[in-house]
């Protein structure tokens, strides 16, 4: 485009200061850079610089020193210009109107930067009246630190642990699993401390630098079984049912072995199931994760094809998906990997609950699908695990001490693309899916989930960029990064006080969560399980559905006209559950929702849903003024205010202390003007109407047919 095709903002006069992080470090800039976004034909954007960093790509303009437009939540680490260099999924640059994707050495400079993100932003950034040499380091600089390969101890994470004052919230109630005491705890707090024990045989990493060092297994399971083969064939603890039920996990052994070894591995197992088989201990059943789940390339595969969906360049583009918009998105097969894991998760939930029966899941190396699965099953089953403190300690207990390999899985090294795959992401897409089923069994919110998930690129925190806890504490203990203070310590990304302040992280927080009432003491004798629901469940058939289509009553006709369009066939499988499982299911369904007791998702086609808050936030077509969840919670909180002023005002006619509010709510005053997707998309990022393709409008502006045919329509809300 040329200057008079564009809507210009002057170049900045005033110099803009560029806010560095303790440990971060300037490392190539360029000026007059034009950042826009691409709108039916018209370019609106501003001038600013263009800086990369040790830790972030970060575009300064005269806004970003502006309190005016400060947003209600706002990123103390992440600025809304900042992109990380973990977030830098792809880049592309622009050679005469064609697009091509940047790596390693470059032998010719972009005339445009286009920059697609991990957390599925996408910008753009004109160098055409930039400086030559300037365009040559800030591309170059870009590409090289954002792509290429590089050491553990290059990233960011450790320049700033060794920099940054070691100043946490003490008040974080997160169990961090790193203790005897923290497994103690959780053992005698599920009751399993009868039939399991914590060992401490890898205090010293002597039996597995993937183990942590401390563990639970059955009490008749010895040292030396679990010494023989490397922690491997061993049934591990992940959670205790009401019942006695256990929920286990095993690293199965290499499936290539000579026949002596694999008749030696064999025959042990044999005695290990034999020994867990008999009382005290219930009947097993085992579940080989490996082929009853998609493997990690599939899952890899599926969702490469989805976040496609999503990198919109511009308006023009958005519209034209939009019209094959269900075909594209089921030819993807993310949505029936969800379906597929959160099926698999009812199954090992109806073992534990109504059969009583004790699951071992097993898997290569037990740190992949075994935490998406044992996280779900506990999340449906134990309603701590539903409160923001549980939910971090079950990631902790399950992923981060248990072993997941974050650092390769996200690809955070850029080492190797065969070891990529979105297996955490695939959890918070499974827990959103029972967050907007069921919003009042959880203390947090959508927005929690969708900041997490952005927190698995911020290399402030070590939670999400290390592959297991032997590797970190390798890290800790490396004499080349010890401060004047002693050895230095990571930053948890659990204390949300560091990304976020008070008011900001109030959004993480559920207004309308219902809370566990306290229980009675004249009727505690009485009760007997910790769930309401008995495990004797009639197996009568659910009633079916009365409501018409794949649209809710009170959908707005716009989502419907925006969002829906015609789709030919539901997005199921078509594998029929087992007749146990279908009357299991069916019978919880049938009766009311006990918050705190057991949760069971939803799985038909239609109900398993696209998380619009994480993956259409940044598309301005996408979002609705005035409309969508915002506008109901903005209507809570308000409600919520005025009870909050009541009570005070009675407080203080009785001279009784004002207790401090738990949930603290920010003001969402004139919330006709908010995005359906705040608190991530402000007003000022939405775009003109573009021109859409005769086609299209013909079909959004035939709204009575559209409405006659319920039936063909997705909500994607």
């Amino acid at each position: 485009f040329s200057l008079q095709e564009i809507l210009i903002k002057e170049p900045i006069e005033k110099e803009v200061s560029l806010r560095l992080l303790p440990g971060e470090l300037l490392l190539c800039e360029a000026n007059t850079v034009y950042k826009y976004m691409p709108e039916d034909g018209s370019n609106r954007g501003t001038y600013g610089k263009l800086v990369c960093t040790n830790f972030k790509i970060s575009f300064l303009d005269d806004d970003s020193t502006s309190d005016d437009n400060e947003p209600q939540f706002k990123n103390k680490i992440v600025g809304e210009n900042d992109i990380t260099l973990q977030c830098v999924d792809q880049i592309y640059g622009v050679f005469d109107e064609k697009k091509k994707l940047l790596t390693g050495q470059l032998r010719k400079y972009p005339e445009i930067l286009i920059i697609y993100c991990k957390d599925l932003r996408v910008c753009h950034f004109c160098l055409r009246y930039t400086k030559e040499e300037e365009v040559k380091r800030i591309v170059s600089g870009i590409v090289h630190h954002s792509q290429t390969p590089k050491l553990l101890k290059r990233l960011f994470l450790f320049s700033y642990a060794s920099a940054a004052p070691n100043n946490t919230d003490g008040r974080n109630q997160t169990v961090m699993f790193d203790t005897l005491e923290d497994w103690r705890d959780e053992l005698e707090r599920t009751k399993g401390n009868v039939k399991y024990k914590v060992v401490t045989i890898n205090e010293d990493y002597r039996v597995s630098e993937k183990l942590p060092l401390y563990f639970v297994v059955p009490i008749c399971v010895s040292e030396e079984s679990i010494l023989k083969y490397e922690g491997r064939g061993i049934p591990i603890w992940c959670w205790s049912c009401h019942n006695g039920a256990a929920l286990l996990k095993m690293s199965a052994f290499p499936k290539e072995q000579d026949d002596s070894t694999s008749q030696m591995q064999k025959a042990f197992l044999d005695g290990i199931y034999k020994t867990i088989s008999k009382p005290p201990y219930e009947l097993l059943k085992t579940d080989d994760l490996s082929s009853s789940l998609p493997s990690l390339q599939e899952i890899q595969t599926a969702y490469t094809k989805f976040k496609q969906l999503f990198w919109i360049d511009n308006g023009t583009d958005f519209w034209a998906t939009d019209v094959k918009w269900f075909s594209l998105l089921e030819s993807t097969n993310w949505l029936e990997i969800i379906r597929r894991v959160l099926k698999k998760a009812i199954e090992v939930v109806e073992c534990l609950e109504r059969q009583n029966t004790n699951v071992l899941l097993i898997e290569e190396s037990a740190t992949d699908m075994c935490c998406v699965i044992s996280s779900l099953v506990q999340v449906m089953m134990d309603s701590y695990s539903r409160t923001k403190s549980g939910f971090q300690s079950l990631i902790q207990k399950e992923w981060v001490v248990g072993g997941h390999s974050f650092l390769d899985r996200c690809n955070h090294l850029h080492r190797s693309d065969k070891e990529e795959a979105p297996v955490f992401l695939l959890l918070l897409n499974c827990v959103w899916q029972l967050v907007q089923q069921y919003p009042p069994a959880f203390e947090f919110t959508e927005t929690y989930l969708t900041v997490l998930s952005d927190s698995l690129y911020v290399p402030t925190f070590s939670t999400f960029f290390f592959n297991s806890q032997h590797q970190k504490d390798n890290s800790m203990s490396d004499e080349s990064f010890r401060t004047q203070s002693g050895p230095f310590r990571f930053l948890t990304v659990w204390d949300w006080s560091v990304q976020f302040d008070p008011k900001a992280q109030a959004f993480l927080n559920n207004p309308l969560y219902a809370e566990k009432p306290k229980p009675d003491k004249s009727q505690r004798k009485t009760a007997r399980f910790k769930h309401q629901r008995q495990l004797s469940l009639p197996l009568t058939q659910t009633k079916s559905s009365t409501k018409r289509g794949f649209f809710r009553e009170e959908t707005d006709h716009l989502i419907k006209n925006i969002l829906g369009k015609r789709i030919g066939k539901l997005i199921n499988s078509s594998d029929e559950p087992p007749n146990s499982f279908r009357e299991f299911y069916d019978s919880w369904h049938s009766k009311p929702v006990d918050y705190h007791g057991l949760l069971l998702p939803r799985i038909e086609g239609p109900e398993i849903k696209v998380w619009a808050q994480r993956y259409l936030r940044w598309i301005p077509e996408a979002q609705l003024h005035g409309g969508g969840t915002i506008a109901t919670a903005a209507k809570i909180l308000d409600l919520m205010e005025e009870v909050q002023s009541l009570q005070a005002k009675l407080d203080e006619e009785h001279s009784q202390a004002i207790s401090g509010d738990v949930h603290s709510v920010p003001l969402l005053r004139n919330s006709s003007r908010l995005s359906s997707l705040f608190p991530f998309a402000l007003l000022q990022r939405q775009s003109l109407k573009p021109a859409l393709p005769t086609s299209t409008w013909k079909d959004l502006e035939d709204e009575e047919d559209l409405v006659k045919r319920d039936d063909e329509f997705v909500d994607l809300s």
